[in-house]
């Protein structure tokens, strides 16, 4: 079932892009339930929003996966970047990667 477009939302094609670079970082566990583009776009709509997690619209996987994503992509790997500031990079998304800079800012 498609959900609905939301403004935050990027192309697939254009997912595409850093679809590798998200794959490479999961853990091989048991098989995905949610797909990769959606929990991406969820990230996306949360810092885009400044939304807080559990407010995330219902279209998305629960927030809770959606913050587990959120948790792996942003440990500081190789060069002290995370993987979801380098997939922003990749993306151009410069608002979001404004925002998740505000996020991890030691208080």
């Amino acid at each position: 079932m498609a959900r609905s477009e939301f403004p935050s939302d990027i192309p697939r094609e254009q997912f595409e892009r850093v679809r590798g670079m998200l794959e490479a970082a999961r853990r091989k566990t048991r098989p995905r339930k949610h797909d990769l583009y959606d929990v991406y776009c969820a990230v996306l709509y949360f810092l885009h929003t400044g939304a807080a997690w559990r407010s995330l619209p219902r279209e998305f996987p629960p927030w809770r996966t959606v913050h587990e994503y959120f948790t792996q992509w942003t440990m500081l790997r190789n060069g002290g970047r995370s993987l979801l500031e380098q997939t922003l990079e990749t993306l151009g998304r410069d608002v979001e990667l404004a925002q998740l800079h505000r996020l991890m800012r030691p208080h």
